[in-house]
Protein backbone atom coordinates (compact mmCIF):
# COMPACT_ATOMS: atom_id res chain seq x y z
CA UNK A 1 0.00 0.00 0.00
CA UNK A 2 2.78 2.42 1.06
CA UNK A 3 4.55 1.93 -2.16
CA UNK A 4 1.43 2.67 -4.17
CA UNK A 5 0.93 6.09 -2.48
CA UNK A 6 4.63 6.82 -2.79
CA UNK A 7 4.60 5.91 -6.48
CA UNK A 8 1.64 8.10 -7.17
CA UNK A 9 3.10 10.85 -5.84
CA UNK A 10 6.23 10.58 -7.66
CA UNK A 11 4.04 10.06 -10.76
CA UNK A 12 2.09 13.00 -10.15
CA UNK A 13 5.22 15.57 -9.26
CA UNK A 14 6.59 14.34 -12.38
CA UNK A 15 3.73 15.12 -14.40
CA UNK A 16 3.22 18.61 -12.62
CA UNK A 17 7.17 19.07 -13.47
CA UNK A 18 6.26 18.45 -16.83
CA UNK A 19 3.75 21.14 -17.50
CA UNK A 20 5.20 24.43 -18.87
CA UNK A 21 3.55 27.83 -17.82
CA UNK A 22 3.58 31.23 -18.47
CA UNK A 23 2.53 34.25 -16.77
CA UNK A 24 1.92 37.76 -19.21
CA UNK A 25 1.38 41.04 -17.53
CA UNK A 26 -0.12 43.98 -20.21
CA UNK A 27 -0.14 47.64 -18.77
CA UNK A 28 -2.34 49.61 -21.26
CA UNK A 29 -2.89 53.27 -20.82
CA UNK A 30 -6.66 54.43 -21.83
CA UNK A 31 -7.37 58.03 -23.26
CA UNK A 32 -8.53 58.94 -19.62
CA UNK A 33 -5.26 58.54 -18.60
CA UNK A 34 -6.04 55.80 -16.44
CA UNK A 35 -3.84 52.15 -16.85
CA UNK A 36 -5.38 49.07 -16.48
CA UNK A 37 -3.26 45.56 -15.55
CA UNK A 38 -3.94 42.61 -17.30
CA UNK A 39 -2.29 38.91 -16.05
CA UNK A 40 -2.84 36.22 -18.29
CA UNK A 41 -1.54 32.91 -17.72
CA UNK A 42 -0.61 30.31 -20.02
CA UNK A 43 -0.18 26.93 -19.48
CA UNK A 44 1.14 24.22 -21.44
CA UNK A 45 1.68 20.83 -21.98
CA UNK A 46 4.58 19.77 -24.29
CA UNK A 47 3.32 18.47 -27.09
CA UNK A 48 6.18 16.06 -27.70
CA UNK A 49 6.52 12.68 -25.65
CA UNK A 50 8.49 12.48 -23.25
CA UNK A 51 11.54 10.03 -22.93
CA UNK A 52 10.65 7.08 -21.88
CA UNK A 53 14.25 6.05 -20.47
CA UNK A 54 13.94 8.76 -18.38
CA UNK A 55 10.52 8.19 -17.18
CA UNK A 56 11.54 4.20 -16.39
CA UNK A 57 15.03 5.36 -14.15
CA UNK A 58 12.75 7.73 -12.39
CA UNK A 59 10.32 4.73 -11.87
CA UNK A 60 13.31 2.94 -10.66
CA UNK A 61 14.47 4.97 -8.41
CA UNK A 62 11.35 5.81 -6.64
CA UNK A 63 10.60 2.03 -6.70
CA UNK A 64 14.50 1.99 -4.99
CA UNK A 65 13.36 4.19 -2.31
CA UNK A 66 10.07 2.82 -1.66
CA UNK A 67 11.56 -0.33 -1.60
CA UNK A 68 14.09 1.44 1.27
CA UNK A 69 11.65 2.63 3.46
CA UNK A 70 9.73 -0.20 3.53
CA UNK A 71 13.10 -1.61 4.72
CA UNK A 72 13.23 0.89 7.56
CA UNK A 73 9.98 0.21 8.36
CA UNK A 74 9.85 -3.46 8.85
CA UNK A 75 13.04 -3.32 10.80
CA UNK A 76 11.87 -0.72 13.05
CA UNK A 77 8.94 -2.93 13.54
CA UNK A 78 11.14 -6.07 14.07
CA UNK A 79 13.07 -4.17 16.52
CA UNK A 80 9.92 -2.86 18.68
CA UNK A 81 8.44 -6.36 18.48
CA UNK A 82 11.29 -8.00 19.92
CA UNK A 83 11.54 -5.07 22.70
CA UNK A 84 8.26 -6.22 23.55
CA UNK A 85 8.61 -10.04 23.72
CA UNK A 86 11.38 -9.42 26.17
CA UNK A 87 9.19 -7.14 28.26
CA UNK A 88 6.72 -9.63 28.27
CA UNK A 89 9.15 -12.59 29.35
CA UNK A 90 10.82 -10.67 31.68
CA UNK A 91 7.48 -9.44 33.46
CA UNK A 92 6.29 -13.46 32.87
CA UNK A 93 10.10 -14.83 34.93
CA UNK A 94 9.28 -11.84 37.83
CA UNK A 95 5.77 -12.73 38.14
CA UNK A 96 6.65 -17.00 38.80
CA UNK A 97 9.43 -16.11 40.74
CA UNK A 98 6.74 -13.59 43.39
CA UNK A 99 4.56 -16.59 42.83
CA UNK A 100 7.22 -18.93 44.09
CA UNK A 101 8.21 -16.30 47.07
CA UNK A 102 4.74 -16.22 48.02
CA UNK A 103 4.06 -19.98 48.02
CA UNK A 104 7.06 -20.15 50.21
CA UNK A 105 6.03 -17.70 52.48
CA UNK A 106 2.87 -19.38 53.24
CA UNK A 107 4.01 -22.56 53.62
CA UNK A 108 6.60 -20.75 56.09
CA UNK A 109 3.59 -19.56 57.72
CA UNK A 110 1.13 -22.65 57.62
CA UNK A 111 3.92 -24.60 59.43
CA UNK A 112 4.73 -21.07 62.31
CA UNK A 113 1.41 -22.13 62.86
CA UNK A 114 0.98 -26.25 62.84
CA UNK A 115 3.39 -25.77 65.34
CA UNK A 116 2.03 -23.20 67.48
CA UNK A 117 -1.07 -25.52 67.15
CA UNK A 118 0.48 -28.54 68.19
CA UNK A 119 2.36 -26.52 71.36
CA UNK A 120 -0.76 -25.09 72.46
CA UNK A 121 -2.56 -28.90 72.37
CA UNK A 122 0.52 -30.16 74.36
CA UNK A 123 -0.22 -27.18 76.94
CA UNK A 124 -4.08 -27.71 77.14
CA UNK A 125 -2.99 -31.50 77.27
CA UNK A 126 -0.55 -30.86 80.12
CA UNK A 127 -2.98 -28.66 81.86
CA UNK A 128 -5.82 -30.98 81.77
CA UNK A 129 -3.03 -33.54 83.81
CA UNK A 130 -2.70 -31.15 86.28
CA UNK A 131 -5.77 -30.45 86.72
CA UNK A 132 -7.03 -33.95 86.99
CA UNK A 133 -3.64 -34.98 89.16
CA UNK A 134 -4.47 -32.00 91.47
CA UNK A 135 -8.95 -33.01 91.77
CA UNK A 136 -7.60 -36.92 92.41
CA UNK A 137 -5.38 -35.52 95.15
CA UNK A 138 -8.42 -33.70 96.30
CA UNK A 139 -10.51 -36.35 96.07
CA UNK A 140 -8.59 -38.69 97.87
CA UNK A 141 -7.99 -35.98 101.21
CA UNK A 142 -11.86 -35.92 101.04
CA UNK A 143 -12.45 -39.58 100.95
CA UNK A 144 -9.82 -39.53 103.93
CA UNK A 145 -11.30 -36.82 106.03
CA UNK A 146 -14.53 -38.59 105.31
CA UNK A 147 -13.23 -41.83 106.58
CA UNK A 148 -12.17 -40.19 109.86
Amino acid sequence: MKKHILTALVISVFTVACTKSTTKTEQVESSDGSVTTTTTTVTETPSQIVDSSKVNKAKEDVKTKVDEAGNKIDAAAQKAKDKIDATADKTKQDLNKAGKDIKTEANKVGKDIKGGVQEAGKDAKDAARKGASKVEEAAKKVKEDLSK
